[in-house]
């Protein structure tokens, strides 16, 4: 079931798979569901009719006067970042398969996540009174140079060896954080270790209107490059043969991709397994276009993400255990369980 879109006189056209486009719908209507249900949950629980009351303005409703600053200075922040931050991640694990044709690409295992992990936990155990400043500046730049970095390394050779390049990089930054984290200070090395396990505990309004805008940034380009990543996956030759500027359309993907995961990063800390499993779940949902799969790559990391923080508020409350946490412990069984059922 098809039917094609066309704007501005037929200067823009789309063919919008109509399955895909149901998918969206129930995927958006969950994370409506589940972005409610987080509003009622915490050390101070709220009744679904005052959260929404307090949501929509209407103080007058609420039955529990503590409902608006619960909801507005707390909860919606939180559950607005880890929406935000779930789909930058999934986007930009697509961009990366799509770019490398590698399943297996992901930002916290080719060393993007961890350049900015680098960067920030080196800022908070030799600069601890720098942090709260420069804490998303120093993740954006780390990220983005140690991808730098590993591209320089890789040279023009096949996308294949990025990931290579990046999993050894990986490996060599994961070592020199742990050296910091055993000979820094010890309240400036716990600090680090809490950025470290991806949180969205202490989000405020500054980080979302910080993902929002990019987010909004991220998207645009990515729709833009959907139909470049229809040609790139159909492999190098025929690519080339099409008059595409294959180097050209990598490097930019690759930037986008990058500028998601180090936004999303320098907010959260690094979330694993997010930007690799969203992409295979939303494929497993329907096999659609580009521009398709890039919303419901989008839905389903933003979903993944609010439900890891659902969880590790409530799974040993009164202590909360970081969304990074959670993602871990449901992202690895379950990404092997795509594994073990994906046809060869």
């Amino acid at each position: 079931m098809h039917f094609t879109l066309r704007l501005f006189n037929q200067a823009i056209s789309l063919r919008i798979n109509g399955y895909a486009l149901l998918c969206s719908a129930f995927l958006f209507s969950l994370l409506l569901a589940t972005f409610l249900f987080a509003t009622t949950q915490g050390s101070y629980p709220l009744s679904l009719h005052d959260s929404v009351m307090s949501l929509l303005g209407q103080q007058q409703s609420v039955i529990d006067p503590q409902t608006d600053v619960i909801i507005w200075e707390f909860r919606l922040p939180r559950s607005l970042v880890a929406i935000l931050s779930g789909a930058l991640f999934a986007l930009s694990g697509a961009l990366l398969q799509n770019m490398t044709r590698n399943p297996l690409s992901d930002p916290s295992l080719v060393g993007i996540s961890q350049g900015a992990a680098l960067a920030v936990v080196t800022l908070t155990i030799l600069f601890p009174n720098y942090i709260d400043d420069w804490r998303e500046i120093a993740a954006f730049l780390g990220a983005v140079s140690i991808t730098i970095v590993i591209q320089l390394l890789r040279g023009n050779d096949h996308p294949l060896k990025f990931i290579l390049l990046g999993v050894g990089v990986a490996a060599f930054i994961s070592a020199i954080i742990s050296s910091l984290l055993t000979y820094g200070d010890l309240p400036s090395a716990m600090a680090a270790l809490s950025w470290l396990a991806g949180s969205t505990h202490n989000s405020n309004w500054h980080d979302v209107n910080m993902l929002c805008m990019a987010f909004i940034l991220i998207i645009s380009l990515t729709l833009y490059q959907a139909r470049m990543m229809s040609v790139i996956s159909l492999g190098d030759e025929v690519a080339i043969g099409l008059g595409i500027n294959l180097k050209a359309i990598m490097l930019i993907q690759l930037t986008i991709s990058v500028a998601a995961a180090a936004v999303a990063t320098a907010v959260v800390g690094p979330l694993g397994f997010i930007g690799l499993l969203a992409p295979h779940l939303a494929r497993k949902l329907v096999r659609c276009g580009p521009v398709n799969h890039l919303f419901l790559t989008a839905l389903v990391g933003a979903i993944l993400v609010l439900a890891a923080d659902i969880i590790g508020k409530n799974l040993f409350a009164p202590t909360q255990l970081a969304a990074g946490s959670v993602t871990a412990l449901i992202g690895a069984p379950l990404f092997a369980y795509l594994l073990m059922t994906k046809k060869t």
